[in-house]
């Protein structure tokens, strides 16, 4: 049995620093938010009450501005524990793959200063090669050393104040910071590295409540940004926009795109230029799952078409999905409705995926060019993810990547070395990392993994690219591709099981002469489905397992014989 983590009693004052840091600090409060760190502190408490007195003291030292008694602190103790029973959820089964990923990723820890707390929502390259980073908190700080062998990385606060930073790109001397009430663009005008100027670039939508986070893009090559909204709660929209999509011109016009999100967790483009999404499991959302964005379109959640009426550009509200069909189905009577492109089984794929990015880094980071990856926030793993469109439809497949990372992570981004560092903070929901937030960073060590490195539809099955050759005698094999299927109800309620399953059968292999990929052919192939492989039979010409043997793919559509 693993063992959990326990606090060292020998130290109350870290104990409480990590509940004080876990949700600001200031206020005297002990917020569900906080649930990890106190209730490592309330074990303290527990385990000697007597040190109730050393332990006020402590704490006001940790957290300025708590000053408990020994009542209130035996109230805090209650608390505690019952917000530890209350949050004390399994998140999932682990892959089991984290010690043989070591070999080809390591993660290496970008050390945090102890009297910085650094949640970090966003990440963007400035033009010195300073890694930009903003914070729930509201924090911008200025990075240099990341990229270093062993990063002593030196922290330059650039900007505070601000609100939940989910987006940061930089254009013609300022970053631009989507956050929770608007875009803003902050600028330093003098020249001392410190920020001194905050322009309002679009604030058309509202904001009233935590849940109404809002996510930024990068630029596109015309200069647009693009904002994701966050529904106010799971089944409500109570302000202007809540769960639309904004594209934000370079003249600073606001212009509504589509409706029917959720709660994304990020937003960005593939490696052609179209713009997805990440949505999270909940409401018309069975599991999390990558979302095209298209000009008109319709995500999928109906709660938010209350709003069509301040979008005269988007025509007519959608008709209102039956609940408990299917998205494929329900997209034959709602033309404006995107399915998913990709799907992430949940748990097995994530609960809580976050914000994405591009591998460009020209072989940098291994066999995975132009590929999406992206994190979980409550498992604290990564993934992969590639897109291909079939009939004018996105779909795609998404792939295990790493686990073992130490918070829940929030965002993800490649450093200008070719290294991909992520970060984030475990409060606010469950999260499988220990540490209240974190930074780390992945390189490729030159090793090559033996990976599914990509999944492609083909008009009657599907053709698997692999990173490594696969060996003929297991390559050639039906009975090495195991493939089953399934798809979820569309439906109001939250989350949902996988239903409909099906396992067709493989009625043929065509094993590439380099066996660098294989043709199969299936029986059957079913729209609407995720299409589910278990490669653990293979082996590479040396030998080796794949390192992940899982794999997912979304159909939607079929291509036509001959394409």
């Amino acid at each position: 049995m693993k063992k959990s983590k326990t606090c060292d009693c020998r130290k109350p004052a870290a104990a409480f620093r990590e509940a004080a840091c876990c949700h600001g600090g200031g206020s005297g409060k002990i917020m569900p938010s906080c649930s990890n760190a106190v209730r490592l502190a309330a074990g303290c408490i527990a385990k000697s009450v007597s040190r109730l007195t050393a332990l006020t003291g402590a704490c006001g030292t940790a957290f300025p501005g708590f000053h408990a008694s020994p009542n209130a602190l035996k109230q805090l103790l209650t608390a505690a524990l019952l917000l530890s029973a209350a949050h004390a959820e399994e998140v999932g089964d682990r892959w089991g793959t984290e010690i043989n990923e070591r070999a080809y990723y390591p993660i290496v820890d970008v050390p945090i200063p102890d009297n910085l707390v650094i949640e970090a929502g966003a990440f963007e390259t400035l033009p010195d090669g300073r890694i930009a980073i903003g914070t729930r908190h509201g924090d911008i700080f200025f990075v240099s050393g990341i990229d270093e062998e062993k990063p002593q990385p030196k922290y330059h606060l650039f900007a505070t104040g601000l609100d939940e930073i989910f987006g940061l790109a930089w254009k013609d001397g300022a970053l631009y910071v989507t956050q929770s009430a608007e875009l803003t663009k902050v600028s330093d005008t003098n020249g001392d590295g410190l920020a001194d100027r905050f322009d309002v670039v679009s604030d058309a939508w509202g904001y009233g409540t935590y849940h109404e986070y809002a996510f930024g893009s990068k630029f596109d090559p015309q200069g647009n940004l693009y904002v994701g909204l966050g529904l106010s709660s799971s089944y409500n929209s109570h302000q202007l926009f809540r769960g639309w999509a904004f594209k934000v011109t370079p003249e600073g016009k606001s212009i509504p795109i589509a409706s029917g999100l959720r709660s994304p967790g990020g937003i960005g483009f593939n490696e052609t230029g179209a713009l997805f999404y990440i949505e999270s499991q909940g409401p018309w959302n069975s599991a999390c799952s990558l979302k095209h964005i298209k000009e008109g379109g319709f995500v999928g959640h109906p709660i938010s078409s209350n709003w069509y009426d301040y979008a005269p550009n988007m025509g007519k509200a959608p008709e209102q999905p039956k609940s408990g069909s299917r998205i494929i189905i329900e997209k034959e009577t709602i033309p404006q409705l995107e399915p998913y492109a990709v799907i992430f089984p949940y748990i097995r794929m994530g609960r809580s995926l976050s914000g994405f990015v591009i591998d460009g880094t020209k072989g940098k980071f291994g066999p995975f060019e132009d590929q999406i990856f992206m994190g979980d926030y409550t498992l604290s793993i990564l993934v992969r993810a590639t897109t291909e469109q079939v009939n004018g439809v996105w779909q795609g497949a998404c792939y295990p990547f790493r686990e073992g990372l130490s918070t829940g992570i929030l965002n993800t981004h490649f450093t200008p070395g070719g290294k991909l560092i992520c970060g984030g903070t475990n409060r606010g929901w469950p999260v499988r990392g220990l540490k209240p937030y974190a930074l780390a960073r992945l390189e490729w060590s030159g090793k090559m993994p033996f990976e599914v490195e990509r999944i492609t539809i083909t008009p009657d099955g599907f053709k698997v690219k692999f990173t490594k050759p696969v060996d003929a005698e297991t390559g050639n094999k039906a009975d090495s591709y195991k493939v089953t299927t399934f798809t979820h109800e569309y439906h109001q309620g939250y989350g949902g099981p996988e239903v409909d399953q099906t396992a067709p059968a493989v009625t043929s292999v065509n094993l590439a002469e380099d066996g660098m990929s294989a043709t199969i052919v299936l029986d059957t192939l079913t729209k609407g489905h995720v299409h589910e492989f278990d490669l653990a039979a293979l082996r590479s010409k040396d030998g080796e397992p794949l390192l992940h043997h899982d794999a997912y793919y979304t159909e939607n559509e079929v291509p036509a014989a001959g394409k």
